[in-house]
């Protein structure tokens, strides 16, 4: 069996974006929903200006002015949809949402089915009881607190912020669990 790889956690560069969530979504699939979070995000922080979105980020991206239009025309598309689905504030895409959900039972089968899966998630198991409990009940769905993790650590990193060393083993059990899981994912996506 193919080694899955580790989820790799940087700072996106922007750079013909729309072809780079498409790779993601092809080739790892919990990245490409990191990919999305950041990009609702980028929408939310220059509340839903997309020509402020264009000025101050798209602008800047050194590509040929067709691809920085193409860019606009997509994030236009995205944070349209976001206010179709009254996500301004909070909240994902229903169509992210629908991934995470078919990531969450595939999390439950390969619990059942597959032993390798099995030990990598009772590694990461202290690890999402943990952060379960520090959501007070609000999120209790093991992949969403693996996937807010990652999230929370990247969003650490953008912001030039150290993770406090504690928390690494956190880090690496949710990126080792969301690899195989993407791996899984992939592979059964390529046969259907």
């Amino acid at each position: 069996m193919q080694k899955s790889r580790r989820i790799n956690i940087f700072v996106i560069h922007l750079s013909h974006v729309m072809i780079i969530a498409e790779q993601k979504k092809k080739s790892n699939i919990s990245e490409y929903i990191i990919y999305m979070y950041q990009t609702e995000d980028l929408i939310r922080s220059y509340k839903f200006n997309i020509d402020e979105i264009a000025t101050y980020v798209v602008k800047h991206i050194p590509a040929q002015e067709s691809d920085k239009q193409n860019l606009v025309k997509w994030y236009a598309e995205i944070a349209k949809q976001m206010q179709e689905e009254g996500i301004e504030k909070s909240g994902h895409l229903s169509f992210v949402n629908e991934i995470m959900e078919a990531l969450s039972a595939m999390n439950l089968e390969l619990i059942k089915s597959d032993r390798d899966y099995r030990k990598i998630y009772d590694q990461a198991k202290i690890h999402i009881k943990k952060n379960r409990d520090l959501s007070e009940g609000k999120i209790t769905d093991d992949i969403q607190i693996c996937m807010n993790g990652i999230y929370g650590f990247l969003l650490l990193r953008m912001n030039g912020k150290k993770l406090d060393e504690s928390l690494q083993s956190s880090i690496n059990a949710f990126g080792d669990l969301l690899s195989y899981l993407s791996y899984k994912y992939q592979k059964r996506n390529a046969t259907q």
